[in-house]
């Protein structure tokens, strides 16, 4: 058995102000793939040193600009190792991607936790997104040949800020020319779970509309469901053929959210 959760905490410090550290620690997971944590390395610590979570090997890639983005990988056995620079100059050094090579029941595994941009159309804000997503699609298939030739498996986590299709956001006609709903960005998600990848939210997920993973801070939205579905568990075809249950942890109220984003857990079995 192989439990991953990947979680936007909206900071990490924020959010076990609001109970969100209980709640993962007491889903008790092999591997909790976390963006935005907001922190510096100490911060991040001192933070998990004071939680459920203490027992957890990290690796960590904090932003270079204080209070933003943030990504980390916290795994319950120790990393065989962990790259937290990549060769592709997108993905490095920007607090957004993360990797760890770990020895799971299932065998040899890959995990990386990334943060794409969240853009704005027709800004600098998209030129940035866009580029990342064309290193981030290198890097997928850099990782995907390396992982054949080893027999290895890969899966890549997080907060990917795109909704793929009309059933993974609400107001979908109200968003086709905003960020995260472009047909330019969802042709990358599609073009790699069409492909080479398992989009594993979808495939046990079922055929929607929805499960969503982000409702606004704003408005009515979470009350009335009014979400998009942008936080994504990827499998290389070995390891999605282990994968059994695939669960969106969405508070039951909105008081007790801990935040924008619900984790999704996503469980292995052979």
């Amino acid at each position: 058995m192989l439990s991953i959760i990947t979680a936007n905490v909206n900071g990490i410090r924020a959010a076990d102000r609001r109970s969100g550290l209980e709640w993962l620690g007491a889903a008790d997971a092999d591997v909790i793939c976390l963006q935005e944590v907001r922190a510096t390395h100490e911060q991040l610590h001192e933070v998990l040193q004071g939680s459920p979570l203490a027992h957890y090997f990290v690796a960590h890639v904090p932003a270079p600009e204080l209070g933003r983005a943030g990504v980390a990988i916290l795994s319950r056995e120790k990393p065989i190792a962990t790259r937290e620079s990549i060769k592709q100059a997108d993905l490095g050094g920007l607090g957004r991607w993360v990797e760890a090579d770990l020895a799971t029941e299932l065998g040899p595994l890959t995990v990386a936790s990334v943060y794409v941009h969240s853009g704005e159309a027709e800004t600098q804000k998209q030129v940035d997104k866009m580029a990342f997503l064309v290193a981030m699609e290198k890097r997928l298939k850099s990782l995907k040949a390396a992982a054949a030739k080893a027999g290895s498996n890969v899966v890549v986590c997080g907060d990917f800020n795109v909704a793929r299709a009309e059933i993974d956001i609400k107001n979908w006609k109200g968003n086709r020319d905003k960020a995260g709903f472009l047909p330019e960005e969802r042709a990358y998600l599609n073009r790699w779970c069409d492909n080479d990848w398992a989009d594993l939210g979808r495939e046990l997920g079922g055929e929607g509309p929805g499960p969503y993973t982000w409702w606004s801070w704003r408005g009515k939205g979470f009350d009335t469901d009014g979400g998009w579905r942008i936080d994504y568990v990827l499998a290389t075809a070995g390891l999605a053929a282990s994968a059994r249950e695939a669960v969106v942890g969405k508070a039951p109220t909105y008081a007790e959210r801990w935040s924008d984003h619900a984790p999704l857990t996503v469980t292995f079995s052979a």
